[in-house]
Parts: C-alpha cells; structure tokens; sequence
C-alpha cells in the first residue's frame, strides 16, 4: 500500500501522497447510476419523494419516556417501521428496524427521548434486550464480521455465537458523567435475558442524573456500544435523545432565558442510510455487494477462505449511505409558523461529517443550489448553551455531535421552504469543502430536510434570541496539572485491511510497567491513567489524511486550540487481538508549524466531542473527576469497532 512508502514527511504532503483512509472517489461514482443500483435490487435515492413526509418532533411532551417513582424499564426489540420510502412499485414499504423502547411497549428509531432535569434525583433505568423471537434470538438484520475484536471473540466467549447465544447490546449515555459500571462501556454488553454477560458485566440497572451527574442543561444521546458491533447495532437504529434541563433552560415557556419553548423547541437525528427496494436496510459486506470494493481494497487484503467464506462479511473502512434521514424518516419537511424556534441537531451517522447552512427556496423547491442562506443563531453544542449567541451562516457537524440552534423564520416569505443544505461530500472530510467533481452525480445527500413556512402565526409570544443574547453558558477553564500527548493512525490489521488507531505521539510507560510509543490496540495495557480529581491538556496528533471525531467518555472538556505541525511516520508492528501482527506506526520529530487557531463558535461550550483535523494538533483540557475505568475513541463507528477506541482508568488500579 502507498502509505507504507513514507517514513519521513509532513502530514500534509502525506496525504496528497495518499495516507488516508478517504475512499477513492472515481470508484464512489461507479455505482451511482440508476441501471447499477435497480440491478443490485437497491432503492434509488433520486427515485424516493423529497420534503413530502412529515418529519416527527422527537422532543414533542407525547414522545418521552414516563418514569414511575424515579424508575424506568426500556427495552431493546424488533419492530417494523415505515421510513417513506417507496419500493420499486411507487408504493410505500416497511423496513424492519431495532429500536428503544418501554417495557412491554412499543419500540421506535429513534428511541422515545429521556429527559431529566439537573436538580432532580437519579434516575433509574432497567435496560432490557428483547431482540428474540418467541423463544429463539435474533440473528443479526446485518452482516456480523467475526474476524474484528467483538464481544464474542474475547477469551472465554469464543464458543458464543449470535444464533445460539443473541446479539450483545449495552446502552451508552453519550455526555452523560456517568459513573464508571453505569456507562455502558463495550465489554459491559449483555445477551437476551443476560445468558451471556461481559467480562466487565455489573448490574442490570445503571443510574442517570443526581447532583454528582451533569450540572446545567445540554443535549445528550443514548446509543448501542456493544463491543465491535457498535456501527451495527445503531445502524440497525438503537440511538435516541436525552435531554437536561436547568433553572435557566427549563423548556418552559416563559424561561429565564427568552429561549423557544415546546412546540417551538424541535429535535432532529440525522443520519444516512442504504435500503433495497423492498425497503431493508442495506450494509455492503461481501464481494459483490454495491459499494463493497470502494470500501476495502481487495488487491491488497488477503481474506482467507477458511475466515471469511465466499470473501466476506468483512468490515468496512468507512461507511456513507446515499439516502438522507431525519429521525427515521427520508428527507422529511416540518411544517413551521413565522417565528423563532429552536433545533436541537444530532449527528448519528456512521463516517458523514456535515457542513450545514439553511437555503430559503420560492415556493415548494427541493434544489437547494437554487435557495438564498438564511443566517442562524448558534446558542450551543453537545452538554451546554454558549455564552452568547453567535449569529453565522454555515456550521460544520461531526459524527457523534450535537447542536442547538435558533433559526429565525419571521424573515421567510410565508409559502416559502427553508432547506438544510449540506455542503460536505461522500467520502472521509479532510477539512474542506469537495471539488465538485467528487461528488456523487445526481446527489441527493447535499440536502437533509426542508421547513415549510405555512402555519398560521398562534397567539404565543415569539422570542427575541438575536446574535450577542446573553445564554450564560460555555465551557469553564481549569488548571491543567499533566499534558498528555496522543495521535492518531492508520495502520493495517492481519488481513491487510486499513485499521484506523489511537496511541501515544510519546514514549510513556504503561499501568504495566512497560515504555510504549505510537499506535496501540484495545488490548494493549492502559496508557491514559489520569489521577483522581485532577485536569489534564490532551493534545491529540492526527497523523492520518481525514478528519476524525474524537469522543471521551466522562467528562466534559474545553477545545483550546488547533496547530499544523510535522513529523517523521516510522512504521512499526502492531499486535492484532488474536496474537497475530499488523502494522502502526509512531511518531518521532515533531515540529509544530503556523499559529494555532481558537475553536469554532459552536465549539465554545461544554464539550465531549472534537473533530482532530489532518495535520494539526488539536488540544482539549478535562477534568476527571470519577475513579474507574472508561473509554475514549472516534466516533466513525466503522473506526472505534475495528479498534480506534482505548481505555482509560481514572485513580488507582485495579485496571
């Protein structure tokens, strides 16, 4: 492979010369045309209706969960749900879905929303896996590769299996300051009924909330991270909101802060898909299968038969569906009044980062290229509100990340529509915007959902939340007492696929007592071991040519800065799960070039994901603040399950 060529160079000049997991964008192409995908039996995204299916409100009082007395039961099954899409009929389809919901309830994708306020006491919560039928569990809805580090492949569960044991499933609170047993960490997963449990397994129900939790209000999320099936499990649509509430944004009309208040506060997921015409969901795995070669390059993998038969499933490096959805639906519209409102966003794609701006088009349009950008207020991100509002007209969205914003519809001609544009491509974000050249042709993943402004204007006061209002959030500093330096890789497993990792861009020595440097597996004894109570600067070095979206588990952390730098790449062997040999690398010479540059707008409020740029050192500061052990990884689910994911343990052992 290219990459392995270089030994000495400049990030930068690396990826031009091809240190990158992007996929190749000719071979994007070639399967994009209506004849190939109707040939595969798959649906056609520029077949499918655009703004014509009412998008559901995901924070809308009738789709939360009801807690008794502080407790909750929510159970993962399988459902049927109609997303609007058309089979190849011109009529409307099912697609089977796993979703949340309550105990002996109906389930959904997304999950019912929890919300929870700061001040209250915790919350109980039982989660439950029903994913069986009658007696019997289900087999996966997608293709499981069993060569990946996954929960059955650990030591002593190598005689497990999904159709005599069910599929694994632990449920994540993402931003949540959870404690350690109650985070859903990977190795904590459980089967049906908890026939099989994780090695690190400790009790059915994990508690949420209480003056030790999240101190002001954010928006969280809860989703599947079951060990190496992770990308799987939320594909397969287990992910859904949580919402926190404080005195100042108490979701009350009327609140201390003048923001927009149900029904005029909205909550969207947003995430791409692939679906055969008959309406199931679509995950390219096996030689043959559409998309499947642009994602890892069989020249150079050598997948023997006796492990993959007839070639596959096998992972992939990256995934990016050609069908947008909003909350399971396909390129819905919401029908707004003439007025502010406030829309909660969530990134939960697999791989697509976003650049997100909102086009006013005359009439009932569905082009966006044709529409005039609508400026919006940024009030905040992941688990806080901004200090202020900042007024912008386009804003960048990783996997993983969360946003709040006011768009103002007073100045939007009533009959007019408002169209999400995304302004990013179909392939790993390297950090600007795509030639159009490298685009899929007829696209339809440029747009995400439309805003009809065809309500009549109700008798509610409207807001007033302008660029400069006063929201009292942001990210609070701390004294740093470490700085820890850490990158990010792209080496290759045992088969000669591309495996994206985290590591060290220093010689550190390990809980074990060993020196390590450069990238490192999941297994690896813990390198991040933070004492109790104390803050520490990350600075994290991505040495790969794509943007990744880092996550860490905890806490909750301020961006700092971002800088170019350079450095010598020396390949080094990388030991696989299963005792086998891959290839990382280290990093050795490190020169920091240029000025560093201070974060985004939507970057300046309590964090708990950062986009690492190619390139560039990106530096975070954190408090730990809980003992035991957590996880910190990216979030392109395809990566953290083909490990580029770590632990890390917060005070003393055991580890």
């Amino acid at each position: 492979m290219q990459r392995r060529d270089f030994l000495t160079l400049s990030i930068r000049s690396a990826m031009a010369a091809g240190l990158t997991a992007s996929i190749p964008l000719a071979l994007l192409r070639s399967h994009s045309s209506h004849a190939a995908i109707l040939a595969a039996g798959l649906s056609d995204p520029a077949a499918q209706p655009l703004f014509v299916n009412l998008a559901p409100n995901a924070l809308d009082p009738q789709f939360r969960y009801a807690a008794s007395s502080g407790k909750l039961r929510i159970r993962v099954a399988e459902a049927l749900q109609l997303t609007g899409l058309l089979g190849a009929n011109g009529q409307p389809v099912v697609t089977r879905i796993w979703g949340y919901g309550p105990h002996n309830g109906p389930v959904s994708w997304p999950g019912r929303t929890l919300e929870l306020a700061a001040s209250a006491a915790p919350l109980e919560v039982t989660w439950e896996n029903d994913l069986i039928d009658g007696a019997l569990p289900l087999s996966h809805l997608l293709p499981v590769d069993g060569s990946l580090h996954w929960a059955y492949s650990l030591a002593g569960y190598q005689h497990r299996g999904i159709v005599t044991d069910g599929v694994p499933v632990v449920t994540h609170v993402h931003g949540g300051h959870n404690d350690s047993p109650f985070d859903g960490n990977p190795e904590y997963f459980f089967s049906p009924r908890f026939k099989v449990t994780g090695p690190r397994w400790e009790a059915r129900t994990y508690s949420y909330g209480g003056p030790d939790w999240n101190p002001v209000a954010g928006t969280l999320w809860y989703h599947d991270h079951a060990l190496g099936i992770t990308r799987l499990n939320v594909y397969a649509g287990l992910a859904g909101f949580l919402i926190l509430r404080d005195a100042d944004d108490s979701g009350l009309p009327g609140n201390p802060l003048g923001l927009p208040a149900p029904p005029y506060e909205l909550g969207f997921a947003v995430q791409d898909r692939m679906f055969r015409h008959t309406g199931e969901l679509f995950y390219p795995a096996f030689p043959g299968d559409p998309f499947y070669s642009e994602f890892i390059d069989e020249e150079e993998a050598e997948l023997p038969e006796e492990l993959f038969p007839d070639g596959g499933p096998t992972a992939l490096a990256e995934f990016f569906g050609d069908h947008m959805l909003v909350n399971g639906v396909i390129w819905p519209r919401y029908e707004v009044e003439q007025r502010q409102y406030r829309v909660r966003l969530l990134n939960g794609c697999d791989s697509r980062f976003m650049r997100l701006c909102f086009k006013v088009v005359a009439g009932w349009g569905s082009d966006p290229s044709e529409g005039v950008r609508l400026p919006f207020q940024v009030i905040g991100s992941d688990q806080s509100l901004r200090q202020t509002a900042a007024e912008v007209e386009a804003v960048d969205f990783a996997p993983g990340e969360r946003l709040d914003l006011v768009i103002d519809f007073k100045a939007v001609p009533w009959g007019s529509r408002v169209i999400i544009e995304n302004l990013l491509g179909d392939a790993p974000f390297g950090g600007s915007e795509p030639k159009r050249e490298d685009l899929f042709p007829d696209r339809r993943t440029d747009r995400v959902m439309a805003f009809d402004v065809m309500l009549p204007l109700s008798s509610r006061a409207d807001t007033g939340i302008a660029h400069g209002s006063w929201l009292g959030g942001g990210a609070p500093g701390t004294d740093a007492s470490l700085t820890r330096k850490l990158a990010l890789f792209e080496g290759t497993d045992q088969y000669g696929r591309l495996q994206p990792l985290l590591g060290t861009a220093e010689p550190v020595m390990d809980v074990a007592g060993n020196w390590v440097n450069g990238a490192l597996a999941w297994h690896s004894p813990i390198t991040e071991n933070p004492a109790l109570d104390t803050s520490e600067i990350w600075e994290i070095y991505n040495a790969t040519g794509d943007a990744h979206p880092i996550h860490l588990h905890l806490v909750h952390f301020e961006i700092l800065d971002r800088q170019p730098f350079k450095a010598k790449l020396i390949e080094q062997p990388l030991l696989q799960h299963d005792g086998s040999l891959g290839e990382g690398y280290r990093l050795e010479d490190i020169k920091l070039v240029g000025q560093p540059r201070g974060p985004e707008p939507q970057e300046q409020t309590r964090r708990d994901m950062v986009a690492a740029l190619p390139g560039e050192v990106t530096r975070i500061r954190a408090r730990f603040d809980k003992p035991g052990r957590y996880v910190w990884h990216c979030h392109i689910l395809s990566h953290e399950d083909h490990e580029m994911m770590r632990p890390f343990h917060v005070g003393p052992g055991p580890y």
